[in-house]
């Protein structure tokens, strides 16, 4: 005998599908609008892939600097936070949870502040403030906290020191613990804290906005100045460029991230 579906669960779908159609229309309409010949005429002027090829065309470098600074963040993060979750859960002190909470801090405080911090910091570099470099310092400091938060969760819910006693008990070095027991332990974490650092630094727009050159524009700034500048079709089929870049990377971490959690 199937069972009957309440009130209550029409009332929450309902809800849940108006959330969803929220957030997900405009930006199938704003992508839709990237295919379309003329926006102010609609759907019944024609479908095209010229607006994508101009975009390609003068905003191909913005693109590729976008993901290639998500994949340096990325693996800064990894490299940083990685560490620094297992040295927090290992130490149970104040100090531990006083550095894990400033740890915060670049998410806490306006993109904008950052950047002007950074830039009053470093701006007299010349050469280091007109790189990509600059601008994947300012990615580092505020997609860590993601990537430390997240292993730090696993490791908590772990009991990694009776693994890593086990292990040393069998004779294990701290290198073959951390790689061998912890690392492999806490991968669904990791995983879980790339997924945010890709997406995070592909779409920052507030820091880079400020920490940005003519030389250095990402995807997120060209966007921003595609709309500004050009027609509406032109920024829209950026926003399409946007997505048909970013999801498969997305896609992939995710399933790399079921992976590790089953």
């Amino acid at each position: 005998m199937a069972k009957r579906r309440t009130a209550s669960f029409w009332t929450q779908l309902v809800f849940t599908l108006l959330v969803c159609a929220l957030l997900v229309v405009p930006v199938v309409l704003s992508m839709l609008a990237g295919v379309t010949v003329n926006y102010f005429v609609g759907i019944k002027s024609g479908l095209t892939l010229k607006w994508v090829e101009e975009v390609w065309r003068l905003y191909a470098e913005t693109i590729w600097l976008s993901m290639q600074i998500a994949f340096a963040c990325l693996a800064c993060t990894l490299v940083l936070g990685v560490p620094a979750a297992y040295v927090l859960a290992r130490r149970k002190g104040a100090v531990a949870r006083a550095i894990e909470e400033l740890l915060v801090m670049p998410v806490a405080v306006p993109g904008l502040a950052t950047s002007l911090a950074l830039i009053v910091t470093y701006g007299g570099f010349g050469d280091f403030r007109r790189s990509w470099l600059f601008i994947l310092v300012g990615h580092v400091l505020f997609t860590l906290p993601f990537m430390v938060r997240s292993v730090l969760a696993v490791l908590h819910s772990i009991d990694f020191a009776t693994l890593e006693e086990g292990a040393a008990s069998l004779g294990a070095g701290f290198a073959q613990r951390f790689f061998h027991v912890v690392l492999p332990n806490c991968l669904s974490g990791i995983l879980a804290g790339s997924l945010m650092v890709l997406t995070l630094s592909m779409g920052e727009f507030n820091l880079t906005w400020l920490l940005h050159t003519p030389l250095t524009k990402t995807l997120p700034v060209g966007l921003a100045d595609s709309y500004a500048s050009m027609r509406i079709e032109i920024g829209s089929a950026y926003t399409l460029v946007f997505f048909l870049m970013i999801i498969p990377s997305l896609i992939v971490l995710q399933i790399l991230a079921n992976r590790g959690r089953a």
